[in-house]
């Protein structure tokens, strides 16, 4: 297992959203940090994956007191992670559920997580490692209750409980035939548990999952087909740089298969995400028309927009 250090935060919140985590009561951690004002029974556990992740955390947030008004959070945010590299599974390596703090690795998810969470913060003027890690916790976890069950394993379940808490907003496309509905069906998680270690470890969790992919299934977005983004200049006042992309996949028991951020170039839109293939976070030369004719299961793309910058 992975070396972690780990902080029991205790911070202001309901029991509901995150006093009932199983670790806090009988794990002995390495480092306690007390805020200005603790309520103990409201406490969840932190991993940080490696030394130095909350320093650096708080050197991002400081920067944006220095941004020009007219300056993209979200690129700003989104370019400082370029190059690090593609790291799976990162919030797997515990025993139990932990709101893990990694800046140094990162997969498709824990990217766009991260970037919005320091935006986020950006737009509340918040620039402490206590405040990241709280706003983290609500990007990540449904209604912010940081448990494995709550974690959303689906994309789907992000983008809904994250339009629910007003954290993001669905980006309006325009009518057929420039987008589409889609309702996903998902199960992967509940027929491949074993590929799962955490939730393999922890059977009785299952109940839980199938019914977040219950709840997956009772959805429907609009999405962009691939075919339509030969022309992706059609969409210039549609999609807005720093959008969060969803690649929507027909791969069996799937809804997204990756995710990323919207950029523009010169020659039409393109993706910032962190890459499997190329093995770190890269803004890809290759237009996203093109990254999604390499990919036969994907079918288009769904947007989401971090609010209120």
């Amino acid at each position: 297992m992975r070396k972690c250090i780990l902080l029991l935060l205790l911070i202001g919140c309901s029991l509901t959203s995150c006093s009932q985590h199983p670790m806090q009561k009988d794990h002995v951690t390495a480092h306690q940090e007390e805020p200005d004002s603790v309520v103990p029974e409201a406490q969840y556990v932190i991993s940080i994956t490696h030394p130095g992740d909350s320093d650096r955390v708080v050197s991002l947030l400081k920067e944006a007191q220095t941004l020009a008004d007219s300056e993209n959070v979200i690129i700003h945010y989104a370019q400082k992670f370029l190059g690090l590299p593609y790291v799976a599974h990162t919030l797997d390596q515990n025993g139990e559920e932990c709101l893990v703090i990694n800046t140094k690795g990162l997969d498709c998810t824990t990217y766009v997580e991260n970037v919005s969470a320091l935006a986020i913060c950006a737009s509340r003027k918040i620039t402490d490692f206590k405040g990241f890690c709280e706003v983290l916790r609500q990007v990540r976890y449904i209604h912010g209750e940081v448990a494995y069950t709550s974690r959303q394993h689906y994309f789907t379940t992000w983008m809904t409980d994250n339009v629910a808490d007003q954290l993001v907003s669905w980006v309006p496309l325009p009518k057929s035939p420039l987008s589409e509905r889609r309702r996903p069906h998902v199960d992967f998680m509940s027929s491949h548990v074993s590929a799962y270690r955490m939730l393999n470890a922890h059977q009785e969790w299952l109940p839980a999952i199938t019914a977040m992919e219950g709840d997956v299934n009772k959805t429907e977005f609009a999405y962009i087909p691939k075919a339509q983004l030969s022309n992706s200049n059609q969409y210039r006042d549609v999609i807005r740089d720093g959008d969060i992309i969803g690649i929507v996949t027909n791969k069996a028991g799937l809804d997204i298969s990756h995710v990323g951020f919207a950029r523009w170039h010169k020659d039409g839109l393109h993706m910032m995400h962190a890459s499997s293939l190329q093995k770190k976070v890269i803004d890809d030369p290759t237009s996203l028309y093109g990254y999604l004719q390499r990919q036969k299961s994907a079918v288009g793309i769904v947007l989401t927009r971090v609010n209120h910058l």
